[in-house]
């Protein structure tokens, strides 16, 4: 069963220096029918103004993965990281027993365009931890393992049974993946148009997955696209 979550019915707010979508219950956005997927918690994707940003707040008990899709994130945490995320590179955050972080747009002229993803940790308490890692080379037309609670293939460490893919799919190519009975997964299509097992998904479109087999998504045109198997 595929359930869509189109991209207009998410929660929006337009704060001047950000415009943000919810696709789960976030901040003042409140919906019952929408507090997460399995153990993903929160997509959000933000569009922050030039030289604006988030000030210094704090975290706790989240796993926080930053997904850059235009410009550049300027981060700065308690742990004593500083860093600048730029697309094709993931920035995994565990907030643990707790951390307090600052990001803003590095840029003074151009927007910064991404999206913030929140999973639930297998336990509370966790140490608080970072990586940020450089995925631009990944292979076109194939799906790249970014997330998993293994390390797997160079991945960042998820403190939680998932694994995040990417994939940059072609017009008219396809990507497949196999879903163990018993797992879920969440199809969030960062940009263009895809048919994931034949029903149409468009920019920002995300979809709930249950008791499918086998997934397909196919590129009606260029298209980049997260994909979260999910116990």
């Amino acid at each position: 069963m595929i359930t869509v979550r189109k991209a207009d019915e998410r929660g929006h707010f337009n704060h001047g220096w950000l415009d943000t979508s919810h696709t789960f219950s976030f901040a003042d956005y409140y919906d019952p029918q929408h507090m997460g997927f399995q153990a993903l918690r929160v997509i959000n994707e933000d569009r922050v103004q030039p030289g604006r940003g988030f000030a210094t707040h704090a975290h706790k008990d989240m796993e926080i993965i930053t997904y850059v899709l235009a410009g550049a994130l300027e981060h700065k945490d308690s742990m004593g990281n500083g860093s600048v995320i730029r697309p094709g590179e993931v920035q995994r955050m565990t907030a643990g027993t707790g951390v307090t972080h600052s990001e803003h747009n590095h840029s003074e002229s151009e927007a910064l365009h991404l999206l913030q993803i929140w999973i639930l940790p297998e336990r509370r308490g966790l140490t608080p931890g970072y990586e940020q890692k450089d995925f631009s080379d990944a292979a076109p037309n194939t799906l790249r393992l970014i997330a998993a609670r293994d390390a797997a293939d160079g991945s960042v460490t998820v403190h939680q049974d998932v694994r995040v893919y990417v994939a940059r799919i072609d017009a008219d190519r396809a990507v497949g993946h196999a879903l163990p009975p018993g797992r879920h997964a969440w199809v969030q299509v960062a940009r263009g148009a895809v048919t994931l097992n034949h029903q149409l998904l468009r920019t920002s479109d995300g979809a709930a997955i249950d008791d499918e087999g086998t997934l397909e998504i196919t590129a009606r045109e260029p298209a980049e696209v997260l994909l979260f198997d999910l116990a």
